[in-house]
């Protein structure tokens, strides 16, 4: 069941931690997380593992951060201000995916840790080194209490196989070690995600919105997945309150920022009435 008022016990205000790369065009990685964060209403904090430059048109450059620099940026906040849940973006090498592994072991036990094995980019470029992969599958996937794989990606953690059905698929990325698999249902024919505890098998449908735009939908359904789940929701629930917040900032996309997919909208700003700066507040999910 939902937290009553969209708060958990107590009403403290949840903190949730992305660990991800910084997309300079702001439409996805970190930037996108924080949006999502704020639409959430929980407190969003940073630890960045990557900078890409980078724009809707493609990715230009990717300068990775020292392990050491992501570890401490992750004690930070932990020592001081805590973590009630964790969403796991671009990690790109095995010495990013050691030191995240290594700053997820200094977290209090439970601490529910969301993982989108971002692999591509919407443009198409290669944000995880092949050699990164196994590290990626040994060392975070069995950690995370819930995988949100798009199809390509799917097939790639459990290549050399090919899995045509997403059930099966769903089953077999499961068997890799995550608590929870939601197939996410942008690459299907039907754009239906697919839940899977190792028990309860669910799809989740929703609408395509062919003509919005799409940059950072990933990220964002990620993270409001992750934002959920600090709220206090079971992972059904917080997966189909993903599906349907990032399909609703697809749809509100903006399309006239760049020249290619332009980035989703899961604030829906350009929708809300016109008012005083600093008056706005976040659209919180019920």
């Amino acid at each position: 069941m939902p937290p009553e008022n969209g708060m958990p016990p107590g009403g403290r205000i949840p903190r949730v931690l992305s660990i991800a790369g910084s997309d300079s065009g702001g439409g996805a990685g970190i930037q996108a997380d924080l949006k999502a964060f704020a639409a959430c209403g929980v407190h969003g904090m940073t630890a960045i593992t990557a900078i890409t430059a980078q724009n809707t048109v493609g990715v230009t450059a990717v300068h990775a951060v020292p392990p050491d620099t992501i570890l401490a940026q992750v004690r930070a906040v932990q020592d001081d201000i805590g973590v009630d849940a964790v969403k796991i973006g671009m990690l790109g090498t095995v010495a990013t995916i050691e030191a995240v592994a290594a700053a997820l072991d200094g977290l209090p036990s439970g601490t529910p840790v969301v993982i989108d094995p971002v692999m591509v980019s919407e443009s198409g470029a290669e944000l995880l080194d092949p050699s990164a992969r196994a590290a990626l599958i040994t060392l975070l996937l069995p950690r995370a209490t819930v995988l949100t794989p798009n199809l390509p990606e799917a097939q790639a953690l459990i290549a050399p196989d090919v899995v045509p059905d997403a059930l099966e698929l769903a089953r077999r990325v499961r068997a890799l070690g995550p608590e929870v698999v939601v197939l996410t249902g942008g690459h299907r024919a039907q754009a239906v995600d697919v839940f899977f505890d190792g028990s309860a098998q669910v799809e989740i449908p929703g609408e395509r919105h062919p003509d919005g735009a799409a940059h950072g939908s990933g990220c964002t359904h990620s993270s409001v997945l992750a934002a959920h789940l600090a709220l206090g929701f079971g992972a059904l629930e917080a997966a189909r309150q993903a599906r349907q917040m990032a399909a609703d900032a697809v749809r509100d996309g903006l399309r006239e920022i760049g020249a290619g997919p332009g980035p989703v909208d899961v604030l829906g700003r350009h929708r809300a009435p016109t008012r005083a700066i600093g008056r706005t507040l976040p659209v919180r999910a019920e």
